[in-house]
């Protein structure tokens, strides 16, 4: 099935691929639905990811001026709270990550043509001081602390600070974002002070303006059959189509999954909030 005119690629459909091509071909291309379960314990995944929502959902709402107080007691409250959402929370409000511009921009999604498609990604937050300082902020509820190194390759360090830096300039008082002016943060609920920083330039901007183009032109030549399973079997105990791929029926465990992926927030973009550049 080839890619539709109006196919909108992500971080994640493209940390997809990567992965596992079948997988990207069975989850946007084909969007078979199959309800194997992720991780073990099931119900304690689903509610992680449960919670993990909420704690984004209480973060944008301090943002845009919601009492800190008040929203620690619908932590407590809410049906998706609990001790661990309230230890997040207090976390945060703790150890926030310092010294961001002012001029913020929560739950903000770019939008930028690519190789005759649409790159998307919606940003937990960017904030920027005009004409010096872009830092995107990305808040991550995993349970493990992911390594810098499986960070730095992550499709998301690349895309982000990529889609900012190419079609962010109506965050900077309509000029362009130079690379440099860029950081991407990743904070970590259950590691509040040990931040990812990653810093960009304007080499590391046409490095992933070249791989991206690339990628998405060689995903859009492939033909229905040309999307293979995995080698990387392990990684099929996290799949929810590892039983289709007949690649096992038993969910790995959740402890062991170290990924920085959490529930996928951007399949439900609001195209209304989308800041595009023109094509």
């Amino acid at each position: 099935m080839p890619l539709t005119a109006d196919f909108q690629f992500s971080q994640g459909s493209l940390q997809d691929y990567i992965e596992c091509a079948r997988r990207f071909q069975l989850r946007y291309l084909e969007r078979r639905a199959w309800p194997a379960i992720e991780a073990e314990p099931a119900l304690l995944h689903e509610r992680q990811l449960q919670q993990g929502l909420a704690f984004h959902r209480l973060v944008h709402q301090h943002i845009v001026g919601i009492d800190a107080d008040r929203l620690e007691r619908m932590a407590i409250e809410q049906p998706q709270g609990g001790p661990e959402l309230e230890r997040w929370w207090r976390s945060y409000r703790s150890h926030p990550p310092a010294d961001l511009p002012d001029a913020r921009y929560p739950e903000i999604t770019l939008s930028a043509p690519l190789g005759g498609y649409r790159l998307l990604a919606k940003y937990d937050l960017v904030a920027v001081q005009v004409g010096q300082r872009a830092v995107i902020v990305d808040w991550k509820t995993t349970r493990g602390h992911p390594q810098r190194q499986r960070l730095a390759r992550h499709m998301q360090t690349r895309v982000y600070p990529y889609l900012l830096t190419h079609a962010g300039h109506e965050l900077n008082g309509a000029r362009p974002v130079p690379p440099q002016a860029v950081e991407m943060i990743y904070w970590f609920a259950n590691f509040p002070q040990e931040l990812q920083r990653f810093a960009y330039s304007e080499e590391q901007y046409a490095a992933d303006g070249d791989f991206l183009l690339s990628l998405v032109n060689r995903i859009a030549a492939l033909g229905p059959n040309d999307f293979p399973q995995t080698e990387q079997v392990e990684q099929c105990r996290y799949c929810r189509y590892r039983s289709l791929c007949q690649r096992g029926t038993t969910a790995g465990l959740i402890d062991e999954d170290d990924a920085p992926e959490e529930a996928d927030l951007e399949t439900a973009f609001d195209f209304d909030e989308i800041t595009e550049i023109p094509l």
